[in-house]
């Protein structure tokens, strides 16, 4: 059976290689350093195959699998590697969905990893004095935070199909914090660009730029001594240390101090959710891929099922056919998404329906090859929402079959 794994809007294809030494950077040794952080640099030995948004991260994927750990084990250290080297968007304070295919079981399970609303969350709390939504107060600030994931999403991942300790898979993102990472072009732009807003919280001011008020420049090193520490304590104590030792005291104190509503309650009662993966059918594939609260599994296959009624091989790639088939096609998939897609633990989303090959035959109808559907005639029609930089994806595959793909997000 041929599957693709399908996360968020990302298409994963990853292999093992048969016949390959020691984990290497794709590309030669001596350019590595001016590919540091180029999108296409996977990495990949004999033991299977990793990609994630940054090199170093890989890497450590693929040293997991060189020294006998499976795609969950790899998938883990990956997540906490990128925690250091892409802060904004790799974390431990934020939450995610996964997607693993367990070889053995001849299954594939969806863990629903996302933040969800502290229990004291109201609904008028991002009101303004006047009852008016403050969009600032759902994006800024302790009372936007929602209850973080990814520590028990990634912990719980390993529980049920990790294979080396827990500790192990911590020590490669421990050491990077602790020595320093080399701060990239992409984390300099970033730092510059949020200073002011970054810096409104002295702590996190104090954090990510120097002393003197500078930021830190592209070749320079940023230690993180106290993700460092939090991390090791995580290493030795496992999830608890976050959601009811002693940083989830830490978390609590800082959030009365400053308005938040996480509390020692709202942490210790933090579950993530293992779901029922969406399925669907892409010309002789199996479409994997992960179901609400992600709106992403649901409108991929939903997507594909329209497009594979066109002949897209025919029209080519980067042709102004396929640009406007598939603009039309997202056009309708987003329509739906705004009307449909939520939470499923609130909202009984109609799954079975949008995923289905009826469906897109009506919907395709809607299609005029010939001229452009103004998106004010969809019903419901909304844009799609900007691309998010805070979010990054991993995919990794072992020898044995085993696959994991992996969006999280701050």
């Amino acid at each position: 059976m041929r599957v693709i794994l399908f996360k968020s809007l990302i298409l994963v294809l990853v292999a093992c290689q048969s016949q390959q030494p020691a984990p290497v950077l794709a590309g030669s040794a001596d350019t590595a350093i001016f590919r540091y952080n180029n999108r296409h640099h996977p990495v990949h030995d004999a033991s299977g195959m990793v990609a994630s948004q940054v090199a170093a991260a890989s890497r450590v994927g693929a040293e997991i699998l060189a020294s006998g750990g499976n795609a969950v084990d790899a998938s883990v250290a990956v997540g906490f590697a990128l925690a250091v080297q892409l802060p904004r968007a790799g974390n431990i304070g934020g939450g995610g969905f996964m997607l693993a295919h367990i070889a053995a079981e001849k299954k594939t399970i969806a863990i629903d990893y996302r933040e969800v609303a502290p229990p004291r969350a109201t609904r008028d709390m991002f009101l303004d004095a006047n009852g008016n939504v403050d969009p600032r107060l759902s994006k800024f600030g302790h009372l936007a935070s929602g209850v973080p994931g990814t520590v028990a999403g990634l912990a719980l991942a390993h529980e049920k199909y990790g294979s080396l300790p827990w500790k192990t898979l911590l020590q490669p993102a421990i050491r990077m914090a602790r020595d320093g990472i080399i701060v990239s072009h992409d984390l300099s732009v970033i730092l510059a660009s949020r200073q002011e807003a970054l810096c409104a919280n002295e702590a996190t001011c104090a954090y990510f730029y120097k002393s003197n008020g500078e930021t830190y420049k592209p070749g320079d090193t940023l230690v993180q001594s106290d993700l460092a520490n939090t991390l090791q304590q995580i290493a030795d104590e496992g999830k608890d240390a976050f959601y009811t030792g002693e940083i989830a005291d830490r978390i609590v104190a800082d959030m009365a101090a400053h308005g938040g509503l996480i509390d020692a309650e709202a942490l210790a009662s933090y579950r993530p959710v293992i779901r029922e993966p969406v399925t669907g059918t892409y010309r002789g594939f199996d479409v994997v891929s992960m179901p609400p609260a992600s709106s992403g599994g649901v409108h991929v296959i939903q997507i594909l099922n329209m497009l594979e009624q066109f002949p897209v091989a025919q029209y080519g790639a980067g042709s102004a056919d396929n640009a406007h088939l598939l603009a039309e096609v997202f056009k309708l998939a987003y329509a739906d998404r705004s009307e449909h897609l939520g939470d499923m633990d609130f909202y009984d989303v109609p799954i079975e329906w949008l995923t289905s090959k009826a469906y897109a035959e009506e919907l395709v109808q809607r299609i005029n090859m010939q001229h452009a559907t103004p998106s004010a005639e969809i019903s419901p029609g909304v844009a799609p929402a900007a691309v998010s930089n805070e979010t990054t994806h991993f995919s990794v595959m072992d020898s044995h079959g085993n696959a994991v793909s992996n969006t999280y997000t701050l």
